[in-house]
């Protein structure tokens, strides 16, 4: 029964996704397969009452989810870092696409008639889900894991191979990916020519406009400009017969370098949750129970031959390269499924005539039961690994982690005014790695000239704080001077990171008092500071011994300003003093 009301179809849909994830989550498996097993409750094909029929429809709409996840990990994947994953991008990467689709290649040729459809067919199943398995890494915590970078590298040579698959597919059809007119070379020339254009977007126009609408603080066009250069770059990449992901990914990587980073991240995060969350329940709605219970057997062994194909695969080429043993085997579990990417291409691949609709339904199933499987395997992995291993949950490799981006002793410094520059060079000239964050496009730009790592970011806003997770930061300097925004952002990385160490700057002790509940591990009151100072110097003039000074400072910091709270906080005698303030 199809719900007529879009409001009763998306009461049906969120309530179905809010029990699977909360069910699956309590399970210890994860959300992602709460939401597969969601969108199969809710589709077409499982009895009771269903969303809606046009399944394929729902899924391109929430593929922006896949985009703006491609368009976030973009933001973290500096060109440098990048090229130091060389090795693991086009070396692990490209073997493991073209040794497990020849071998799925050969196994799926026993039911098509085609070797070349067959060969077709076994390189895109060889392809992973990037969403799922970033999905995966992220709720686990183990993106900056070596395993974790080492299968991104392997995800990201997965969504290159896209375009030369892509391409195929109209080609065994006889038809063009643009037209069957147009020659080959000029195919290649406007892909280069597009992707020259989002270049020179990305890199140079969207940072000028986010500079003008940030200095207006125009927070809504923020936003959409950012949304906009998004959805643009993918629209132009999904033209030229490129994936849309591809797209959002490299305007991702173009703002990078951008002082906006961190602001834009946080500001595209909410979007991206709800539309991948949205894009997995229809994943789950594809499944088609019927084509299943046809040949259930014959269903099984297909999609066991072709995981063990690509866990074995994966296992051997990253022990090859001297990956350890635990991490291959997280590998190898995390890269065994098919990919999204799949629905994509065997929808065209049906369009055009080239597969039937019963090889679709299998071949789908296929790739959403790989899915499905994934978070069990990877639970079982963790439970082996935590009988027979005390060993850390990142094993070593070959692949480093960036030093300053996640080393553990970062700090962060909330305001670059005259304390918050001072601070942060303080913190630089001792070989800290410090991350600042200032909602001023005046004073970033200043922090910019000067050579510091100063990033645009409101400090009060919790989804900054939420954007810079994966930094790790070991410390907190909070030195904005507006009372209010400094409470915020107090809250906001209390709520964040409980156990971390917070300094806090305040103007004096009732300031002070009020940063200190909202959980400051430290405040300094400046004015109480500049007096205690210049009484040092007074002192100092009159002939006091220095080390007597220095304990006499020690004493009234140590007693928490019990000497000068005292002073301050006696009943007024009702007659102001000549020059008091």
């Amino acid at each position: 029964m199809e719900l007529e009301s879009f409001l009763s179809s998306a009461v049906l849909l969120l309530a179905a996704a809010v029990v699977g994830v909360a069910l699956f989550k309590q399970l210890g498996l994860g959300s992602v397969l709460g939401l597969l097993v969601a969108g199969i409750v809710v589709g077409p094909h499982a009895p009771g009452p269903y969303v809606t029929v046009h399944v394929d429809e729902v899924r391109h709409f929430t593929e922006l989810g896949v985009v703006l996840l491609l368009f976030i990990i973009g933001l973290e994947m500096r060109p440098r870092r990048l090229w130091e994953m060389r090795r693991e991008v086009f070396g692990l990467g490209l073997l493991q696409i073209l040794i497990s689709g020849l071998l799925i290649a050969a196994y799926v040729a026993l039911f098509l008639g085609s070797w070349q459809l067959a060969l077709l067919v076994g390189l895109t199943l060889a392809l992973s889900s990037t969403a799922f398995v970033v999905q995966l890494l992220n709720e686990r915590g183990e993106m900056a894991s070596t395993y974790g970078q080492a299968s991104f590298a392997v995800l990201l040579m997965q969504d290159l191979a896209i375009v030369p698959l892509l391409a195929a597919v109209p080609i065994l059809a006889d038809a063009g990916v643009l037209s069957a007119d147009v020659p080959l070379w000029k195919q290649i020339g406007l892909v280069v020519v597009t992707l020259g254009v989002v270049f020179g977007v990305g890199r140079f126009l969207i940072p000028l406009a986010l500079d003008y609408l940030s200095r207006r603080r125009n927070r809504e066009g923020f936003m959409l400009v950012v949304l906009l250069a998004v959805l643009v770059a993918a629209w132009a990449t999904n033209q030229v017969g490129l994936s849309m992901a591809l797209g959002g990914f490299v305007m991702g990587m173009l703002l990078s370098q951008s002082r906006y980073v961190y602001q834009v991240k946080a500001q595209i995060e909410p979007f991206k949750g709800i539309l991948l969350s949205v894009f997995f329940v229809a994943v789950g709605m594809s499944v088609e129970l019927d084509a299943l219970a046809s040949d259930p057997w014959v269903f099984v062994q297909q999609v066991a031959v072709i995981l063990l194909i690509k866990l074995i695969v994966m296992f051997g080429l990253a022990l090859a390269f001297r990956f350890s043993v635990e991490a291959a085997v997280r590998m190898a579990v995390l890269l065994g499924q098919s990919g999204e990417f799949g629905f994509v291409l065997f929808g065209a691949a049906r369009g055009l005539g080239l597969i039937d609709n019963q090889v679709f339904a299998v071949s789908v199933a296929v790739i959403s039961i790989s899915m499905l499987l994934t978070p069990l395997l990877v639970r079982a992995v963790d439970e082996v690994a935590w009988r027979f291993s005390s060993a850390a949950k990142s094993p070593g490799g070959p692949y480093p982690i960036e030093a300053g981006e996640q080393a553990p002793g970062l700090a962060i410094v909330a305001g670059y005014g005259r304390v918050g520059h001072t601070v942060a060079t303080v913190l630089r000239a001792s070989g800290v790695p410090t991350l600042v964050f200032d909602s001023d496009p005046v004073r970033v730009a200043q922090g910019i000239n000067d050579h510091m790592p100063v990033h645009y970011g409101d400090v009060a806003d919790p989804e900054l704080w939420d954007a810079i997770s994966a930094e790790r930061p070991a410390l907190a300097v909070i030195t904005v001077d507006h009372m209010p925004t400094a409470v915020e952002a107090l809250n906001c990385l209390r709520r964040n990171y409980p156990q971390l160490p917070i300094i806090a700057r305040a103007r004096d002790l009732e300031a002070a008092a009020t940063l200190e509940r909202a959980g400051a591990t430290k405040v300094v009151p400046e004015v109480v500071e500049s007096s205690l100072r210049l009484g040092a110097e007074a002192l100092q003039m009159l002939d006091v011994a220095a080390e007597d000074t220095e304990e006499l400072l020690q004493g009234v910091r140590g007693s928490d300003y019990a000497l000068v709270r005292d002073l301050v906080e006696q009943p007024d005698s009702g007659q102001q003093r000549p020059g008091a303030n």
